[in-house]
């Protein structure tokens, strides 16, 4: 459960909910938990509080009903989220209208997910990206992959292709999508194919926020392909904080959602 205390409470900023996919590996909530501490470190003052929607507790409507519960009048609810596919368009809503559905009001203004907003690719989002790809891979790579987990829907899977190519134009490299699941091609096709078409050191940036099976998977099938190197997930690297930031100042003073 969250602290539900906070500046809020006395009149300052608003408390903010992140909420993650969740997983049932561990590790994934840790790093959720990390980025909470990153952004709290990056905001004193501001209550920051983590949730999830499987696998771990406590979910986002348990967390605003304790906010609420302890006089806080109002709440930023931030998605830890790549894409705005089902869990954005569906479960964050429904958790969101379970909260505010009896007890003490509270207002609950949800913001845009971590990935591209209108199509736009946050600049944040490619600087935690190239930070992860120097990491593993500090010299040069001539064509990469990006690999994400994954989704049916086709506006999302759209708005992880501009990722891909706005992350290609920032190394001058050509830069393909891969999934883990849900759509092809799987990262070790994308590598065999840029390999096939002369990249001779493929890298692989994985676009995820916490390690996890999918992850796992991923850099398994890529070094098996050949890639050179694959990226560890952006975790609670400063530009996820910084962009967590970004999209609570965007929502902040503007209608709930």
């Amino acid at each position: 459960m969250p602290t539900p205390t906070g500046p809020d409470v006395a009149g300052g900023a608003d408390p903010v909910v992140l909420v993650a996919h969740g997983s049932r590996d561990p590790r994934a909530a840790e790093a959720t938990r990390a980025l909470a501490r990153a952004v709290s470190a990056a905001r004193p003052g501001v209550a920051v509080c983590a949730s999830w929607l499987d696998h771990t507790e406590p979910g986002p409507t348990e967390v605003l009903r304790a906010l609420a519960a302890a006089g806080h009048r109002s709440a930023v609810l931030v998605p830890l989220l790549l894409t705005a596919a089902y869990h954005r368009r569906v479960d964050i809503p429904a958790a969101v209208a379970a909260a505010t559905r009896s007890g003490p009001p509270l207002v609950v203004r949800v913001t845009d997910v971590l990935g591209p907003a209108d199509g736009t690719v946050a600049p944040a989002l490619l600087a935690g990206l190239r930070r992860r790809l120097g990491e593993v891979c500090p010299g040069r790579f001539d064509a990469l992959v990006l690999a994400a987990a994954g989704t049916r829907d086709a506006r999302a899977r759209g708005s992880v292709g501009r990722v891909a190519d706005a992350l290609g134009a920032e190394f001058g490299v050509p830069c393909r999508v891969s999934y883990a699941s849900a759509a092809p091609p799987r990262t070790g096709v994308a590598v065999s194919r840029l390999r096939a078409a002369g990249g001779r050191r493929v890298a692989v940036a994985g676009y995820f926020l916490a390690p996890g099976l999918f992850h796992d998977a991923v850099a398994e099938e890529a070094r098996a392909a050949g890639a050179v190197a694959v990226s560890g997930p952006l975790t609670d690297a400063p530009e996820v904080a910084e962009l967590v930031l970004r999209r609570v100042d965007e929502r902040s003073g503007s209608r709930a959602v």
